[in-house]
């Protein structure tokens, strides 16, 4: 999986992709751009692609693990799939947010005072899903 972390208008996220016990890259840059929205996902691959394309209305065949934050429009949003349908909450931006496989890690780190960086770096130290190039962009939105 990976960990993708926000924080006071900052969103970082690992490069880490993994196979099984098997590290395959540790500088993949997980940021996928889309008809004017920016998401940053984790899970496989193909299934953040299939979530990219329910966003825009594409149906999803069988399973999808996968969840992401997107930023569109100026708003930043969480989304996932369960049950058969896709699901979307609103992000409060005076709080800090995580997903993937290091997401308790790096609430941890928060609590402890971290940038949405060093949340996804100490993620890196315990979850051997999360590690590698460490990538962040500055985001733009309504508050």
């Amino acid at each position: 999986m990976t960990t993708i972390a926000y924080k006071d208008g900052i969103i970082a996220y690992d490069g880490r992709v993994s196979r099984g016990g098997t590290i395959v890259y540790d500088d993949f840059d997980k940021m996928h751009e889309r008809d004017g929205a920016t998401f940053f996902g984790t899970g496989a691959t193909g299934e953040i692609n299939e979530l990219i394309g329910a966003w825009f209305g594409e149906e999803i065949v069988g399973e999808c693990e996968a969840s992401a934050l997107v930023l569109h429009d100026g708003d930043l949003t969480l989304i996932g799939y369960a049950q058969g349908k896709m699901w979307k909450a609103p992000c409060v931006l005076d709080r800090p947010y995580a997903i993937g496989s290091g997401s308790d890690h790096a609430y941890t780190a928060f609590d402890m005072g971290a940038t949405a960086y060093q949340a996804v770096e100490m993620a890196a130290k315990r979850d051997t899903s999360t590690g590698g190039k460490i990538r962040t962009l500055t985001v733009k939105v309504e508050a």
